[in-house]
């Protein structure tokens, strides 16, 4: 088995996926980004470009630094060789069960025999997948948050066949590339993470599509509840991106026979997929970027009397609230 991980395959390159292979490559690796769709590379060599502004600002990098990331990405629709030398795969497709199953299968057969193979799903398990990846043993969980540069974990979840030599070069990776590994000690869906955050973006959703407040005024509680934090549910929901926030609702309201859920899944593919406000990665989701209401200084102030009226407005009830 490599003891050193150094060329990396990420498998989708989305939001997260494209945050794990900037932030895999500014760390030294190699990486190849996979999709199978060229315009979702092409966003994804977009978000790269943004991400080189914020690493040059918030974590003193360089522009020698930038530009040596930069030479250390590839991008590819081709599978077959997306992963011919890979080290790790990173499997970063989104959060449908059927998806991640054909894209284990199609890669079976296509990658060296040493090659380990993780999952960043956010709430599904490695057990789910472990058999259609054709080497269970070199596969796990490695599953990490959304802006990666500064919320730095990454939770390491085995299955029962998982070997034990794999979760320590998985755990030896994601100390190289400058994260805290949390050890999962068995296997829940969520892990840690998102066992706390899905539920809290459920039940903010569940405000919104039930009409009992605003994304701005539910974000305002949140902050001034969590005095310190910089983001709030639906900033939160942006960043993930209202894609992966769909295909999870929908996936646990239809296993669930969740009702409420649907009815949210059903409100962010009206309000924000079909239109195409994707979140952050396309400029606009619950907010409007790259300026968000939630940023403003003023976002949490005392507001002035000449408010009042306004808000006395909001307090009436809501058509949907009055009808239930």
């Amino acid at each position: 088995m490599t003891e050193t991980l150094n060329n990396l395959t990420v498998l989708g390159a989305g939001v997260l996926g494209g945050q794990i292979a900037w932030h895999s490559a500014f760390k030294g690796k190699q990486v190849v980004v996979y999709d199978l769709y060229d315009d979702s590379l092409e966003r994804c060599k977009m978000a790269h470009q943004q991400y080189a502004v914020i690493y040059l600002a918030e974590l003193g990098a360089t522009q020698a630094m930038i530009s040596e990331t930069h030479a250390r990405l590839t991008y590819s629709s081709q599978l077959a060789d997306a992963v011919a030398r890979a080290d790790l795969v990173i499997e970063a497709v989104p959060e449908i069960p059927e998806t991640k199953t054909s894209v284990y299968q199609q890669m079976a057969s296509l990658l060296p025999a040493h090659t380990l193979v993780a999952t960043n799903s956010s709430t599904l398990l490695p057990a789910q997948f472990a058999s259609a990846t054709g080497r269970p043993e070199k596969y796990c969980a490695l599953h990490f948050a959304n802006m990666i540069w500064s919320m730095n974990l990454a939770e390491v979840m085995a299955h029962a066949d998982t070997a034990d030599d794999t979760l320590r070069a998985i755990t030896r990776f994601a100390i190289e590339i400058g994260m805290v590994p949390i050890p999962i000690q068995k296997e829940q869906n969520g892990y840690v993470l998102n066992t706390w955050l899905v539920p809290l973006l459920n039940a903010t959703q569940s405000l919104i599509t039930n009409g009992v407040s605003t994304p701005e005024y539910i974000d305002r509680t949140y902050l001034i509840a969590n005095r310190g934090c910089t983001l709030g549910p639906c900033g939160i929901m942006d960043i993930i991106g209202m894609k992966t926030c769909y295909d999870v609702m929908t996936y646990w309201g239809n296993e669930n026979q969740d009702e409420q859920l649907l009815a949210n899944a059903a409100y962010i593919k009206q309000h924000f997929i079909v239109q195409g406000k994707l979140g952050l990665q396309t400029g606009e989701g619950y907010y409007r970027y790259p300026d968000p209401a939630y940023q403003a200084q003023d976002f949490l102030a005392v507001p002035g009397l000449d408010a009042v009226e306004d808000l006395v407005r909001l307090v009436r009830p809501h058509p949907l609230a009055a009808a239930s």
